[in-house]
């Protein structure tokens, strides 16, 4: 089985349990999506193996910052490892996300600004455009992405059309990519006081 190892902080959690799993006897490789990811995979004793060997992904399993829960739409891009996430959420069969329920919300943008990776020449021109959109477009400090890319955070407000939106930030040349994850997601498991709840995308 082929299995795309998430980033961030919930992610992490996730690939400490496969690494047990793995000293257990499970066998699997993991297409990790971030530069951290891989180092504590490693370390961990999982298989490693890229897209261009394995370019179709069983199951991906990920965290977000903001899960819209009748839809499973998705910011994420904290961790800054965005680019790569959405890369190996788009060869995969199945993309699960693992969160608490702080993350739930009933439209995205209504707690977390959208990253938007851009390149570092004119970043401040690629801002003006987003800012154009509706954004206010901050840039992350002292943070450069895997790919030697900038980070914009940009705080939309409640985003009544998340499919629309992403259309237009893709537009807007300088960007690299985005935060926003629709139609992605096939299920969440989302902690909560109560126990463990599972989520399933509805039907678009």
């Amino acid at each position: 089985m082929v299995v795309g190892l998430g980033t961030g902080s919930t992610a992490k959690f996730a690939v400490d349990a496969l690494g047990r799993r793995t000293r257990e006897g499970l066998r699997f490789v993991g297409v990790p999506t971030s530069e951290a990811t891989a180092k504590q995979a490693s370390a961990l004793g999982i298989p490693l193996a890229t897209l261009g060997e394995y370019p179709s992904v069983s199951l991906t399993i990920d965290g977000a910052d903001e899960i819209e829960g009748r839809s499973l739409g998705l910011i994420k891009g904290r961790g800054g490892a965005l680019l790569r996430e959405k890369i190996v959420a788009g060869a995969s069969k199945q993309l699960v996300i693992v969160a608490d329920a702080s993350k739930l919300v009933e439209h995205l943008g209504s707690k977390m600004p959208v990253p938007v990776e851009v390149v570092p020449f004119g970043w401040q021109s690629t801002a003006r455009r987003l800012e154009r959109l509706g954004a206010t477009a901050t840039l992350r400090d002292s943070f450069t992405t895997d790919g030697g890319h900038f980070i914009l955070d940009c705080a939309f407000g409640t985003i009544v059309d998340p499919e629309a939106l992403a259309r237009q930030i893709d537009s807007v040349v300088g960007v690299v990519e985005h935060g926003l994850f629709i139609g992605m997601a096939t299920s969440a498991f989302i902690a909560t006081a109560n126990g463990v709840q599972r989520y399933f995308r509805s039907a678009m």
